[in-house]
C-alpha cells in the first residue's frame, strides 16, 4: 500500500489532471455555449444549493483519487510551524493579489464577466444572499484549496516546488471558465500556491482565499447599494 505522500504517483496525478481539465472544459463550454448567469444569482437559494452540490461532488472525487494515501499530508491539513509567520505571509500575499487586481481593473472587469456580484442590495432577499455568501466565502475556498493547493500541489511537488506552484495556479485560473478574469485568477492561484509552499499548510491558503472572496463580495454589494 502506498503511504508516502511525497513520492510520485503518476496514475493519481493523471486522474487529478483529467478531473481539473474536465472542470475547465465544462466551465468554458458553459461560457461559450450562451449560458447567461442570472443577474440575481446571489439572491437565489438555488445558486447556493447548486454550489454546495458541485463542491460536494468535487470533494468526493478528490477523496477517491487520494484513496489509501495519508490524507493529512496529502491535503496539507497540518498547522503551520508558526501561525504568526503564516499570517504575515498571508497578508503579504493578499496585498500582492489586491495590487495586481487593481492594476488590471481599468482594463479587465472581472466581476462583470463572472456575473456573480449583484448590482444592487436587496434587503428583502437577505437570507438567500447570506446563503450565497457562505457558499462563496466558506465552501468554495475550502474545496478549491483542497483541490489545487492540497491534492494537486502534493501530487506535483515531487516534480519541483515551482512546477506545483505554477501548474496549480494556471489550472486554478482556467477552471473558472473566464477569459477577462483569467490573468487575475492565474496570478491569484500562483500567489496562493507560493503561500502554500512557504507555510507547508493549506490552512493559510484557505484563510486568504476566504478573505479575498468575502471582501470582494462585501465591497461590491456596499458600492452597489
Amino acid at each position: 500500500m502506498e503511504t508516502d505522500a511525497s513520492s510520485r504517483h503518476p496514475g493519481r496525478l493523471a486522474a487529478w489532471l483529467l478531473f481539473v481539465l474536465a472542470l475547465t472544459a465544462l466551465g468554458y463550454a458553459a461560457r461559450f455555449g450562451g449560458t447567461d448567469t442570472p443577474e440575481d444569482t446571489a439572491y437565489r437559494y438555488e445558486s447556493s444549493i447548486a454550489a454546495v452540490v458541485l463542491y460536494g461532488f468535487m470533494l468526493g472525487v478528490l477523496l477517491l483519487i487520494a484513496h489509501r494515501l495519508p490524507l493529512r499530508e496529502l491535503f496539507a491539513l497540518q498547522r503551520p510551524t508558526s501561525w504568526g509567520r503564516a499570517l504575515g505571509l498571508s497578508l503579504l500575499a493578499l496585498i500582492a493579489i489586491w495590487v495586481v487586481s487593481a492594476a488590471f481593473a481599468p482594463f479587465l472587469d472581472a466581476n462583470e464577466e463572472q456575473g456573480l456580484v449583484p448590482d444592487k442590495w436587496d434587503s428583502s432577499r437577505a437570507g438567500a444572499f447570506i446563503a450565497f455568501f457562505v457558499a462563496v466565502t466558506l465552501v468554495a475556498p475550502v474545496v478549491e484549496e483542497l483541490t489545487y493547493r492540497g491534492l494537486g500541489f502534493a501530487l506535483l511537488a515531487p516534480y519541483g516546488t515551482w512546477v506545483a506552484i505554477l501548474t496549480t495556479g494556471v489550472l486554478f485560473g482556467a477552471a473558472h471558465g473566464l477569459l477577462v478574469a483569467l490573468p487575475v485568477l492565474t496570478v491569484f492561484g500562483i500567489v496562493v500556491g507560493w503561500l502554500r509552499a512557504r507555510t507547508r499548510s493549506v490552512y493559510p491558503s484557505i484563510l486568504l482565499h476566504a478573505t479575498f472572496n468575502g471582501t470582494a463580495l462585501i465591497v461590491s454589494v456596499a458600492v452597489a447599494g
